[in-house]
């Protein structure tokens, strides 16, 4: 089973029938060793009525006991050696459905890593979630085919060359009646396909409004727009609700085929050897192989069908799997090196310069404009920025990335300890001095075990104002040439937003830095503040000059205190 540290390969992507097939060869061995067990299991198990015809005719004669004792020993012997090769088959298939949900899940985990950035503007949330969620797990299911459908083919085969032994007209049922089944089938699984590939994307977009829903529901409530929100999900919960009695009907209708169409079969021929025995053409023992015969093939019929109904879910799911693996990140075309030391980032399109070694802020009244300008100096969106007489998108991505760090008020955080989430250093002294310019201390002390506390996904088990001041120590722990911080004190209350702003500017005292924000305690406390007008630089000053020169941006910050200590 693949390891938690190894390569998972190069998944082939040209379609879902090609992804399945690659996570076939890439555990090759061990899904031979499954077809191979599942088969001899099966044959064994069409062998019980083969040794009790022997037993019947050859055993059941007076003076015969011994004939009659050595059958039963050979059927008790077969039948415990079967039972601990069905284990063996039950074992080895359950690691090749492991193994192909854990290389899934790396893989897809992987290309969401390289989209990077690129990830939640190209692939909605619901999509990823559905895949991690569901699709894994099906995907692992379908492969139960090469094992159990390997030896279902075998069984079939062997069963008509041994009803070939007894009468050429059963041997002909049973091979004409097997296809015949899986024909009756067929245009189920054309409407199952359908049916489940629509399902699997209202799922998606469903899914995607309960985590809008569980990230923004405060501020819907504030806004008046609960209601609104609420009818929309409904909707799409209803819609969700009728495609999935789609699929439940083509897939009842599957599964009844799956367990009527082999009752039927061996009915059939149980009533066609039971003419045969009445007229004396077969042996009573011979009946008896024969009802037996039918009775083992009533699990590969079934199988037939629901392998059917598996592969068809698996290929739909892996199709999505495939959407998303090829789905390619943000072209990295740069080639130019990067300035040797602090230099300017330009931003032409709002006419924003973040100078070096500068704590700047970004005002504007609509947050939309400064997180635009932040994405564009941050390198996350196409654009003309410079970065000293250089364009940025020129520059390798890579080299960007590992200085210049865009700190979003709303990154994830992870479940892990305290320490990992921060920055997993060995030293614990520089994230003890980055939790102290973020005024996160208290929540170190706070915790039961300290750095070694446990945060839950997306760190939940904090308030707002903690998790915004757990984000910004991550961000100083990182230490970056550049670092450009949209709205990092927003849900903080007065007294701790000003000691951030006072430790941030000691902080990064001589680094690049550029924070978002209306606040007038932080706009006190920086170097310059550049002031936007509908996405364009207005005015560039200090707070208390803006303050004084420009009524829009007074009336945009503003606050009673703040005027107070103007005056």
């Amino acid at each position: 089973m693949i390891d938690a540290y190894e390569d998972p390969g190069e998944p082939d992507c040209r379609g879902g029938w090609h992804y399945l097939w690659w996570l076939v060869r890439r555990q090759l061995g061990r899904c031979v060793a499954g077809a191979l067990l599942a088969s001899v299991w099966m044959v064994l198990m069409a062998a019980a009525p083969y040794l009790m015809s022997r037993a019947i005719d050859d055993g059941l004669v007076p003076g015969r006991l011994g004939v009659l004792a050595w059958w039963t020993v050979a059927l008790f012997v077969v039948g415990a050696f079967n039972a601990w090769l069905s284990i063996m088959r039950h074992r080895t298939m359950t690691r090749v459905r492991m193994d192909a949900n854990f290389r899934t899940v790396k893989v897809v985990l992987g290309h969401a890593v390289r989209l990077g950035a690129a990830l939640p503007r190209r692939v909605g949330a619901g999509e990823v979630v559905t895949i991690g969620v569901g699709d894994v797990q099906t995907i692992a299911q379908a492969l139960t085919v090469v094992g159990p459908g390997a030896g279902a083919v075998v069984v079939y085969v062997v069963v008509a060359g041994l009803l070939l032994t007894i009468s050429a007209p059963l041997a002909v049922v049973v091979l004409l009646g097997v296809p015949l089944i899986a024909l009756c089938a067929g245009p189920l699984t054309v409407r199952l396909q359908s049916a489940e590939s629509e399902y699997r994307r209202r799922q998606g977009v469903l899914t995607a409004r309960i985590g809008d829903l569980a990230g923004g529901l405060r501020v819907l409530n504030g806004l008046g727009g609960k209601g609104l929100f609420a009818d929309a999900f409904r909707r799409d919960s209803q819609h969700l609700r009728v495609q999935g009695y789609r699929v439940g009907a083509v897939a009842s209708w599957m599964q009844a085929f799956g367990v009527g169409l082999p009752t039927l079969f061996l009915a059939v021929v149980t009533w066609l050897a039971a003419r045969l025995a009445a007229q004396g053409d077969i042996s009573v023992g011979e009946l008896v192989a024969v009802y037996g015969y039918a009775a083992v093939l009533v699990g590969p019929v079934a199988f037939f069908v629901q392998m059917t109904y598996d592969l068809n879910r698996g290929v739909v799911a892996a199709r999505r799997v495939v959407r998303l693996l090829t789905v390619e990140p943000e072209p990295d075309d740069g080639t130019c090196p990067a300035p040797a030391g602090p230099s300017v980032l330009h931003d032409p399109e709002s006419g924003v310069r973040v100078l070096p070694g500068r704590l700047t802020a970004l005002v504007g009244a609509r947050p939309g404009d400064t997180a635009g300008v932040v994405d564009r100096l941050g390198g996350y969106v196409p654009s003309t920025v410079t970065w000293g007489s250089t364009r940025l998108d020129a520059i390798p991505l890579s080299e960007v990335r590992s200085r210049i760090l865009v700190a979003d008020n709303e990154a994830d955080l992870f479940a892990d300890t305290l320490r990992d989430a921060v920055g997993g250093r060995s030293n614990d002294a520089p994230l003890l001095q980055a939790l102290h310019a973020a005024v996160a201390d208290d929540i170190v002390q706070g915790l039961p075990d300290g750095l070694d506390s446990q945060l839950t996904a997306q760190a939940r088990n904090l308030s707002g104002g903690q998790r915004q001041r757990i984000r910004l120590a991550r961000a100083l722990a990182a230490d970056p040439e550049v670092l450009l911080a949209t709205e990092p004190t927003s849900a903080l209350d007065a007294h701790t937003e000003a000691l951030v702003a006072t430790r941030l500017r000691t902080a990064r005292e001589g680094r690049t830095t550029l924070v978002t924000t209306t606040s007038p305690l932080m706009l006190d406390r920086v170097d310059t503040v550049q002031y936007l007008v509908d996405g364009k630089l207005a005015a560039t000053g200090t707070h208390r000059r803006l303050l004084a020169e420009e009524p829009g941006y007074r009336a945009l910050v503003a606050r009673d205190v703040d005027e107070e200590a103007v005056r």
